[in-house]
């Protein structure tokens, strides 16, 4: 079966069929047929969004303003160093001493 859309986008059972195949999916008859029919509406509607004259559109790599969340980087303070060793279990030195997982 060919589903052919008002714009010229035409999809076959055979492609859904790959694609389904694609994304590892079994479809039976039923649902073949519905997939070929929605995937050429999305199609149609594709068709239609690459007719619309966007010239005088700027390009955006977000539809909303975006703005950097973080705050500047700037040096402070940080822990004590007994304050950060108190919950460890072993310490060597101003390190973690940790069990060694790799052979080398």
């Amino acid at each position: 079966m060919r589903r052919m859309g008002q714009n010229g986008a035409m999809i076959q059972q055979d492609d859904v069929r790959h694609i389904a195949k694609l994304a590892r999916l079994e479809l039976d008859s039923q649902e073949l047929e519905r997939y070929t029919e929605q995937l050429g509406r999305i199609l149609d509607y594709f068709g239609e969004l690459a007719q619309l004259d966007t010239a005088g559109v700027p390009l955006t790599a977000h539809p909303l303003p975006v703005s950097n969340a973080l705050r500047e980087d700037s040096p402070r303070p940080s822990l004590p160093l007994e304050g950060v060793f108190v919950d460890a279990p072993s310490r060597e030195g101003d390190y973690f001493r940790v069990p060694k997982i790799l052979e080398g």
